[in-house]
């Protein structure tokens, strides 16, 4: 039963046997797996059921794909961080994102589903290097690439490769590695739809060309090797014969139907199911994690009611109720990169001097505890076109347009986008033992998130944004630091961009640079044939130097990790291989903040996986299956 009062669950004799506090790609999916598997399960969440919370722009900007910017600044499941780039108030002070009170939007989600509620629903495999390098920091094999792969095809129900699924029905042979029967619809990005806007089409077969002749530029190896990537995984970036290699590829979406998809369907439909094990508390703001004389943890306790976090863009400010529940085996903490390493440290399990300062009695020194913190690069080149797409002509990215009746009539159309036309892999060095650049195009302006920058997807409609991402960089400087000791306050986040600390010699920034470089590559044949009438951001005059400072002024991140890390607890670490927190027992961790390295290019998937991953783990330390 949904949001089932934890005074009321003894009364109904339902006692569970884990908590999981938080609802997200870690903590929906290992609930909904131990209660399909025979636990009691109760699932604590901080904010609401988006879909059903009446708020305006729901339910659609929760379920239309192309609306995922609209979502994560929709008030229904909002929760706006502020956090830190640069230590430096000054290099802090020239990004233009810079908010009122000096810091950058971090958009974070507090609902049924957690951040896959607002995410743009990119679906792309970790590389196998990412789960190996776990295996070896920690000496478990469960977690090298090998076993891992498992948990990929326990997840994805692929849509987009028909002919392969065919053949897995019937044979049982895949050689794509793709999951079939899982339990997260995958489809592709962009829909036929926009083959229909011939200035799309073209601008996306010359990027495609432009990309092409980029990657394979005077190699004979190349080429064939380029040409034979195509043949085999037909631009499939998922496709295990060709992940982790450059190439051009499509972007696959957790959707169905061209609507979302993500933990809370996952939960709603197991809760279906298996009613009387899994039950979900919404508007529930968990405080701390209870212990007994043992240092088990046998529960937690929180506050009920909405809007009680500072983050929300309109916190409730009275008092609220206080609850306790109880769990007969484990608490499994799933708050991600920021609220988690806060819940432990108001816990009292953290850097024993941070404690002191707040007053918090110290349980476990542990100063791996907020520390660590990842996140990607990120910078948008922001292309003028000469004239606006016509696949987006009379778009509102309202229930009001008619690309939105489109969408609700027949499950078609632009809307069933989430924007991306193309993908390219590269690596920005030789060196690099995987690619570690990853541009996208996206059919709208995207600059970064800064308060109010989804208008400027409903708004704009010329635009063709090549968005960088760069993998596997080098800083481990960012921090989680308590605030206060208020669990209702957000903590301080500092992800110290490009300092010597964080990124030393520079290769980073450069390699930053060079993605830049290649989008103005990809784009060179478009703005020849007069299809670009400009490059608005950052311009075509920031170049050399100008251009490093503009990378190093703009540069962003979304997929924040790795604050509550694997690994020795001498080494910094905070949890062991079992997901089990140093120094006390009962209390797991299973979300974004576990992974010591941050994964692949889009987190997402990987934190699904060690999901299912930490089930499996559960299960068998309570001695298999009910």
């Amino acid at each position: 039963m949904t949001d089932t009062s934890a005074d009321t669950l003894d009364s109904k004799g339902f006692r569970p046997d884990y908590i999981v506090v938080g609802s997200g790609a870690g903590g929906g999916t290992v609930a909904a797996r131990l209660a399909q598997s025979g636990m009691r399960v109760l699932v604590i969440e901080a904010g609401s059921d988006p879909v059903n919370s009446g708020t305006p722009g729901m339910p659609e900007d929760y379920q239309v794909p192309a609306f995922h910017a609209q979502s994560s600044e929709n008030a229904a499941m909002a929760w706006n961080f502020g956090v830190d780039h640069h230590a430096d108030a000054v290099e802090a002070a020239r990004d233009p994102k810079r908010m009122a009170d000096g810091h950058i939007l971090y958009p974070r989600a507090a609902a049924l589903g957690g951040c896959t509620a607002h995410n743009a629903m990119i679906f792309m495999a970790p590389n196998a290097q990412d789960w190996d390098a776990i295996a070896k920091v920690t000496g478990d094999a469960s977690w090298s690439a090998a076993h891992m792969a498992r948990y990929w095809q326990r997840v994805e129900r692929c849509q987009h490769r028909n002919v392969w699924r065919w053949i897995y029905r019937r044979t049982g042979w895949n050689p794509t590695g793709h999951g079939f029967d899982g339990w997260l619809d995958t489809q592709v990005a962009m829909p036929t739809e926009a083959l229909r806007d011939r200035a799309m089409l073209s601008a996306m077969l010359l990027s495609a060309r432009a990309a092409f002749d980029e990657l394979s530029r005077f190699r004979i190896k190349a080429i064939i090797a380029g040409l034979w990537r195509l043949l085999i995984g037909k631009g499939d970036p998922n496709d295990v014969r060709v992940n982790a290699r450059e190439g051009i590829w499509y972007g696959p979406i957790s959707a169905k139907s061209n609507s979302r998809r993500g933990t809370r369907e996952h939960l709603l439909d197991i809760q279906r199911r298996f009613p009387d094990r899994l039950h979900i508390e919404l508007d529930a703001l968990v405080t701390r994690v209870l212990f007994d004389a043992e240092d088990r943890a046998i529960g937690v306790e929180y506050l009920k009611g909405q809007r009680l976090y500072a983050a929300h863009p309109a916190p409730h400010g009275e008092a609220a109720e206080t609850r306790q529940a109880f769990a007969a085996r484990e608490v499994i903490l799933a708050g991600g990169a920021f609220n988690t390493p806060q819940l432990l440290m108001l816990s009292g399990i953290g850097p024993a001097g941070e404690l002191a300062a707040h007053g918090i009695a110290c349980r476990v020194d542990l100063p791996g505890v907020g520390r660590n913190l990842q996140d990607r690069y990120e910078v948008g080149v922001v292309n003028r076109m000469a004239k606006p797409w016509t696949a987006l002509k009379g778009a509102t990215f309202t229930r009001d347009d008619p690309l939105f009746a489109e969408w609700r009539r027949h499950g078609r159309g632009m809307y069933g986008s989430n924007g991306v036309s193309l993908a390219v892999t590269r690596r920005s060095h030789p060196d690099r033992p995987v690619p570690d650049i990853f541009m996208m195009g996206l059919l709208a302006r995207f600059q970064g998130y800064f308060p109010g920058y989804s208008r400027l997807v409903a708004t704009e409609h010329d635009c063709l944004t090549w968005a960088v991402l760069l993998a596997h960089t080098a800083n481990r400087a960012g921090t989680v630091r308590l605030a206060s000791s208020d669990p209702r306050a957000t903590p301080q986040i500092q992800f110290n961009y490009f300092t010597e600390t964080s990124d030393p010699g520079g290769r980073d920034l450069a390699a930053a640079v060079r993605g830049v470089e290649l989008a103005r590559q990809i784009t060179a044949p478009m703005r020849k044939r007069g299809r670009i009438a400009e490059e608005l951001v950052p311009g075509r005059d920031v170049r050399g130097a100008a251009l490093a400072d503009w990378v190093r002024d703009n540069a962003w991140g979304h997929h924040a990790s790795c604050s509550a890390a694997i690994g020795p607890r001498d080494a910094g670490g905070v949890l062991g291989s079992d997901f089990r927190v140093h120094g006390v027992q009962g209390l797991r961790v299973v979300d974004a903040s576990v992974f010591p390295r941050i994964p692949g290019y889009f987190i997402v998937s990987a934190i699904y996986m060690i999901g299912e991953k930490a089930a499996d783990v559960l299960l068998e330390s309570a001695g298999g299956q009910q």
